[in-house]
């Protein structure tokens, strides 16, 4: 089933997303973990796309799996990152004979070693290329990625605003934000997007703290913002794996609660293919919507 169609239906809708692990035991780990996640009913489930292509096969194989045999609907992540036009139809072809119905568009991020996108021989340098070619010759659904505190390598908020309204002329049908922590971003940026004519549902992205350490890696590489308030409180306890990580359910909680109040049609968990956290999240949101404490 379509995405689109599915968050016409479904209010709101959760979904959760998944890297190919690196070896056979990884990947049994894997499908455990979206099997305890898969009572909680998710909208659809996604699947990333490593540097340069470098985990193309395990993508596919993990969507198509995830669907046929999990039962839950999938999207693959597809990026221009090393491939060329045709290359990129091989993959699009493959999905599209394992039954995969959506596809999330992205430019990628440069290779490890490389601090710059270099466009591919014969390939796109932008993701509005990806998404017009995919909807030209296919009938995916198309999701793009949006950045609520502004693509690191655009030179203001107007900017961005325009590129993200090319993917969506050329044929996206809904946006996942990058992940964040402070919910004015999503709110100004949604309020952003409309008054330039763009209507379709917009995803917020929420990262679950596991590790202080790792979520500062996470953030300085995709330029998002951790609050100063949080950041202390993480801090304090850094050393203490189960209080970072209480802290850190506890707040992308009361973030998700505050931001599907304020309308926003669903969460999109990055898991880091782990259920705990998520679970967690989860249960606390499913009783506060049933009036529990």
């Amino acid at each position: 089933m379509k995405i689109i169609d599915i968050l016409k239906q479904t209010h709101p809708a959760f979904s959760f997303e998944f890297f190919p692990p690196k070896n056979d035991a990884g990947f049994e780990t894997l499908y455990k973990t979206i099997e305890k996640l898969k009572p909680l009913n998710p909208a659809y489930v996604s699947v990333t796309y490593g540097a340069g292509g470098s985990s193309r096969a395990q993508t596919v194989e993990l969507v198509s799996r995830i669907k046929s045999e999990v039962g839950i609907e999938s999207m693959a992540h597809l990026t221009c990152v090393g491939h060329s036009a045709e290359e990129i139809r091989d993959v699009l072809e493959l999905l599209e004979s394992k039954g995969v119905e959506n596809v999330l568009a992205l430019r990628g991020d440069p290779p490890q070693g490389q601090t710059e996108f270099v466009k591919p021989t014969n390939g796109f340098e932008y993701a509005n290329e990806l998404v017009g070619f995919i909807k030209k010759d296919f009938s995916f659904c198309i999701g793009v990625a949006g950045y609520p505190e502004v693509h690191p390598e655009c030179a203001d908020a107007e900017t961005d605003t325009e590129h993200l309204k090319n993917k969506i002329t050329q044929g996206g049908e809904f946006i996942v934000t990058q992940l964040f922590f402070d919910n004015s971003y999503y709110f100004d940026y949604v309020k952003r997007l409309r008054s330039a004519g763009v209507t379709v549902p917009i995803i917020p992205g929420i990262m679950p703290i596991l590790n202080l350490k790792q979520i500062i890696r996470i953030t300085e590489m995709c330029k998002t913002r951790i609050p100063d308030s949080l950041q202390a409180k993480l801090e304090k306890v850094q050393d203490d794996d189960e209080a970072v990580r209480q802290i850190g359910v506890e707040f992308a909680t009361e973030q998700c609660a505050d931001l599907l109040q304020g309308g926003a049609p669903g969460i999109h968990f990055y898991t880091l293919n782990r259920s705990n956290a998520t679970l967690a999240i989860m249960e606390a949101l499913m009783k506060q919507s049933q009036g529990g404490p």
